[in-house]
């Protein structure tokens, strides 16, 4: 134990020992893959000038080019008889429409089948998405859910699903409005089907059978750039386990002695800190809905507006191996919520083994020198979190005065308060990883959306190379900045 105990010492006075600009260096080739992502996003910004969109050009989205200075529909509501009736046709009388059960566990079983075999890749090919049946029911089946909006293709002999699109009802404001739309996912094609141009089909018969409903927005999410994104989002990574993911490949490789060091610099502490954390029970679903409401609606420009507490209860309460959620009980005032969060699970199946190189580029397993069989890399995801915001902050009469006007005053107090916040939210989603870390997953994964920015430095979470970009459907809105998003999509 002696032993050990120096030895631990001896990597924390290592760990101590690097300048903060080596540890940023290496936190960064951690998390960033083959591209400059900055780079990226302007090349596939200068692509998307010239690309030419036949379907999208057809569909009430703004146009790439159009600068957006009113938020609005697009077109009316439709009449019910403007609505078509039947089913769009398909490319091949081999094929037909379905509606997936999810409700069945042998259609679901379909539907994972579907996903896990050619849903999305990273740009290299090296990961996919894993979304396990206990997520695709949590994810398709909340509150209100319709289930003729999971639409599916079969092979009219087989009976194999070859494809799938999904709608889930729910109610997004945007900025000071609040619209009841449709959140599309999971748009799947078999590989075998990728010529025959059945993208636009299934969107097209999804979104009629969204109209039927009297529903004629929509919210998406797609990591490509079409027209026109009303927000575009930067992933960033915290490793808990960044030998693992070295070897599969999900980060960059580093010598032994810079993995070392770079291991004991990331090492969280044993247990969380905040006093009165616990995991999320039934009986606080009613105090999370009115903080969470209250926390997007003060802080961010597109959110959903959770109007029962059925919602909260599907979407937070916690699952196993699904969604963690955590509250934060006041000491003082037993059962008071002041503050939660919460993360997903979502694992990426490992599709290529190897490293890679200090250039992005990777490198194959050597022959002959075993390689570990990782399967997959188990990530987490940042899902919603709320904390307080009615801070006591009284200011000096030095800055009363160094304020010369109300308007100053009131600025001061916003910022000490968001001071206040940045703190408790850097508290909080320490606790996240360290309880993220005890069940064994790899890497802690956000986006630069909501006021995850004010914590992703701190908690050495590195900026990567992928981003996700939000679109509304028949909704013209002012582009809206990643952190003033605070809707989380699957």
């Amino acid at each position: 134990m002696a032993d050990k105990a120096r030895e631990e010492r001896k990597d924390e006075q290592q760990a101590m020992a690097m300048s903060a600009e080596k540890l940023r260096d290496l936190i960064r080739q951690l998390d960033i893959k083959v591209d400059p992502a900055q780079s990226k996003l302007e090349r596939e910004e200068e692509e998307e000038k010239k690309a030419v969109h036949k379907f999208w050009s057809t569909q009430p989205v703004p146009k790439s080019s159009e600068q957006v200075t009113k938020d609005g529909p697009l077109h009316p509501p439709l009449a019910p008889e403007e609505i078509r009736q039947e089913p769009y046709d398909l490319p091949s009388g081999a094929m037909e429409w379905c509606v997936v059960d999810v409700e069945s566990a042998d259609e679901m079983k379909e539907l994972y089948t579907l996903l896990i075999e050619n849903y999305v890749e990273d740009a290299d090919s090296m990961f996919r998405f894993n979304y396990s049946v206990e997520f695709l029911t949590w994810a398709l089946m909340p509150p209100g859910y319709v289930p003729d909006w999971h639409v599916g293709v079969r092979d009219k002999e087989t009976k194999q699903l070859i494809a799938f699109i999904s709608g889930v009802p729910l109610d997004i404001m945007v900025r000071d409005k609040t619209m009841h739309m449709a959140e599309i996912n999971f748009l799947c094609l078999h590989k075998d089907l990728r010529d025959q141009r059945m993208t636009p089909l299934l969107i097209k018969e999804v979104t009629r059978r969204i109209h039927h409903k009297g529903i004629f927005q929509a919210v998406y999410t797609v990591g490509k750039l079409l027209p026109k994104p009303v927000s575009t989002c930067r992933y960033f990574h915290r490793s808990l386990n960044p030998k693992k993911l070295m070897e599969t490949g999900f980060s960059q490789k580093l010598s032994a002695s810079d993995l070392a060091k770079l291991t004991t610099a990331l090492r969280l502490p044993p247990t969380p800190s905040t006093p009165g954390l616990r995991l999320m029970r039934k009986g606080d679903v009613g105090q999370v809905r009115k903080l969470l409401n209250r926390f997007l609606k003060n802080r961010y420009e597109i959110v959903p507006v959770f109007k029962t507490d059925a919602e909260i209860l599907h979407w937070l309460l916690p699952r196993d191996k699904v969604v963690w959620t955590y509250v934060v009980e006041d000491k003082d005032h037993p059962g008071r919520i002041t503050d939660f969060f919460s993360f997903y699970s979502l694992p990426s199946t490992v599709l290529k083994r190897g490293t890679r190189g200090k250039d992005g580029v990777k490198k194959p397993a050597s022959a002959g020198k075993p390689q570990p069989a990782y399967k997959s890399v188990n990530a987490a995801y940042l899902f919603y979190y709320g904390t307080k915001e009615d801070y006591e902050v009284t200011l000096t009469s030095s800055e009363k005065e160094a304020c010369e006007s109300a308007k100053k005053e009131k600025a001061l107090v916003k910022s000490k308060k968001n001071d206040l916040i940045k703190e408790r939210l850097q508290s909080l989603v320490a606790d996240a990883l360290v309880l993220a870390r005890d069940a064994s997953f790899d890497v802690f994964n956000c986006l630069d959306m909501m006021d995850n920015l004010m914590f992703t430095s701190k908690l050495k979470f590195g900026p990567g190379d992928g981003y996700l970009r939000y679109y509304l459907y028949n909704y013209r809105a002012r582009p809206i900045e990643s952190p003033k998003v605070g809707f989380v999509m699957l």
